[in-house]
């Protein structure tokens, strides 16, 4: 239970860290200090909602399609690889940098419906939380739950920590060679989620 737990964490975590529109959102409202909790419980709710829907509806499809679950197997070790090729690409290519925009507060309501257009009509976001944690916790049978419990509680971990480190980290992120880093990192842990997967 407790390793299964641990690699939903570790897988979500990974995926989360990616740099994207919803990253750089959360970034920036931390940084103005503007409606930090509410943005950060938004992106984490949101996830744990579409995380829990991949792992109950993947879940029901494997046990009653069995031959599913080496499919999903498959598509999740290929999907990783190109997760963790694009972020070693991202690295080697460098000149990612955050720009700390200086705008003026905006209205809690504003804020929410800018974070639910990031968030829920982004693709990557669907790929990453139903199809992808879905699959993979589809390998850990009785035990997936616990995978659940594991990626939904590092996107409420991720999320915070960013929210409310982000005045700390500013002066990093202003560095693209500190970019460079996370992404050789992400490519990093793909890579092992994906060889851990290909092996069984």
């Amino acid at each position: 239970m407790w390793q299964s737990a641990f690699s939903g964490f570790q897988l979500s975590l990974g995926l989360i860290m990616a740099i994207g529109a919803q990253n750089a959102f959360v970034l920036r409202q931390g940084l103005m200090r503007q409606h930090v909790l509410a943005v950060c419980l938004f992106c984490a709710t949101s996830d744990a909602i579409l995380i829990t829907a991949g792992v109950v509806g993947l879940g029901v499809v494997t046990e009653r399609a069995p031959g599913a679950v080496e499919a999903l197997r498959w598509l999740g070790v290929a999907f990783l690889a190109w997760y963790g090729w694009r972020a070693f690409r991202s690295a080697w290519r460098g000149g990612a940098s955050l720009e700390a925009a200086g705008q003026a507060e905006r209205r809690l309501p504003a804020v929410l419906a800018i974070l639910a257009a990031i968030t829920w009509a982004n693709p990557h976001v669907w790929l990453d939380t139903v199809i992808l944690i879905g699959s993979v916790a589809a390998q850990h049978g009785e035990a997936r739950t616990a995978f659940a419990v594991g990626a939904v509680t590092a996107s409420f971990v991720f999320f915070l920590a960013l929210g409310y480190g982000a005045r700390v980290l500013a002066p990093l992120f202003r560095r693209p060679r500190a970019w460079q880093i996370l992404d050789a990192l992400v490519g990093t842990i793909m890579w092992t989620i994906a060889a851990r997967l290909a092996l069984g």
